[in-house]
């Protein structure tokens, strides 16, 4: 963690004469100083997303000054890599996703600023006819997920923490449209997912909630932090008040879904007219209330880590990603642009 600035690193200067030369004609006589800010999902336009598009279309973002344009997104690591090469501003990632890319490539310069997901949403589900209750009833079965999947990733931690040894499991690649069905079918002993996903896709299938098992990683030991939102290292040092500008109107908004799911979902399907929006509606309750609304945001507030767990998460990271330590991985989140505490508690 810091709160200090950033220097710009390789990947920000491409494009970075561009990126100014917008916002100076943004500022030229008889214009709106507007500062434009192009921002990446992780993923389709779903339940989840509904505080970021409820904050550009309830104005909160024009009220500071941002032109924010969100696009879906592809994944985390995909996320990560479009705000690193200067594609987007800012975006939602993995933090997971954000540590392992930043070991590989020390010259990623981007930084998580608020920690919307406090909790990993990953988990291992099977179905209770299959005899797996537990993690030790895992050992020896066969799990399915696609090879970027961030509870596949993240297995030798919940494995260690669960008196298993990574390779207590055989994995089998398999697409993600496909590994729920797969389960459904019995042709998988489990599959890990994001709970709030696979749950929702288990249903669909057909399968019986009674009959499904899922093990959520943070139930068993598992302290990595969720989904952030990051921004590139040379925004953070050349616009500052942009971001935390952005951070409040997203704080915003996420208090109001909070207090009103059902309203919210809203801005979702205003956005993608196809989606199911009672599906929508639960997907973000689950998300809510399994990894934003937890123990430590109730008493840090949204947005915020707290410096032992991080660490702590950290050295779980380096050890289950096979990652070299460096003081890079260490400052990864930075504080310091959230809005007020005050601003950020919930009831």
């Amino acid at each position: 963690m810091k709160d200090n600035h950033h220097k710009p690193g390789l990947f920000k200067r491409l494009g970075s004469a561009l990126l100014l030369g917008g916002v100076l004609a943004a500022m030229t006589p008889g214009a709106q100083a507007e500062t434009q800010i192009r921002f990446t999902l992780d993923w389709r336009f779903e339940g989840p997303s509904a505080p970021f598009l409820m904050a550009l279309e309830k104005g909160y973002f024009a009220d500071e000054g941002l032109d924010v344009t969100i696009d879906s997104g592809n994944g985390s690591a995909g996320a990560v890599t479009r705000v690193a090469t200067n594609s987007y501003d800012m975006g939602f990632a993995d933090y997971s996703a954000l540590t392992e890319t930043t070991a590989k490539n020390p010259d990623t310069e981007v930084t998580g600023v608020y920690m919307v997901y406090n909790a990993m949403p990953a988990a291992v589900f099977a179905l209770k006819e299959s005899g797996i209750e537990k993690p030790e009833d895992l050992k020896g079965k066969t799990l399915g997920a696609p090879v970027f999947d961030g509870g596949r990733k993240a297995w030798p931690s919940f494995a260690r923490h669960n008196g298993l040894a990574a390779d207590d499991v055989e994995w089998q690649s398999v697409e993600p449209a496909i590994r729920e069905t797969l389960l459904a079918r019995g042709e998988l002993d489990g599959i890990t997912g994001f709970y709030f996903t696979s749950l929702l896709n288990l249903e669909a299938r057909g399968v019986d909630p009674d009959n499904i098992v899922a093990l959520k990683y943070p139930d068993y030991g598992v302290e990595f932090y969720g989904n952030t939102i990051i921004a590139r290292n040379e925004l953070l040092e050349e616009n500052p008040e942009a971001v935390r500008g952005f951070l409040k109107a997203f704080n915003k908004a996420l208090q109001e879904t909070i207090d009103d799911p059902e309203a919210a979902i809203k801005y979702v399907k205003q956005r993608d007219g196809l989606i199911k929006e009672e599906l929508e509606l639960r997907r973000l309750k689950l998300a809510l209330e399994t990894n934003v609304i937890t123990d430590e945001t109730r008493a840090e507030g949204l947005g915020a880590v707290t410096e032992d767990r991080m660490a702590r998460a950290l050295e779980d990271m380096i050890a289950s990603y096979e990652l070299a330590s460096s003081p890079e991985l260490e400052a990864l989140f930075d504080s310091s642009y959230l809005p007020p505490r005050e601003a950020r508690m919930i009831d």
